[in-house]
């Protein structure tokens, strides 16, 4: 099984869960955002992410995660945002 096939399936097991988006814009720029998981597609991924009052839904391709333009940390069940940002 590729590389992308077993990215997919491991968010496939994941669906529902809260997740941290850190995306690399370019020129040392990185956007990290908060969300849950909502739904796995057979090239992208999708997931709410939280806009201050808003949830919008942002895309990802597999490869963005292969090439780790996209990093994807799969938070448990248990564990709040809150939690997280005390860490980092």
């Amino acid at each position: 099984m590729d590389q992308m096939n077993l990215i997919k399936n491991e968010l496939e097991e994941n669906l529902g869960k809260k997740v941290i988006v850190k995306a690399n814009k370019g020129r040392k720029k990185y956007v990290t955002r908060r969300g849950i998981l909502k739904s796995v597609y057979p090239s992208i991924f999708s997931v709410d992410v939280e806009n201050g009052d808003e949830l919008t839904t942002s895309t990802y391709t597999y490869s963005d995660v292969l090439t780790h333009t996209v990093r994807i940390t799969i938070l448990d069940d248990e564990v709040e945002f809150a939690d997280v940002e005390k860490i980092s």
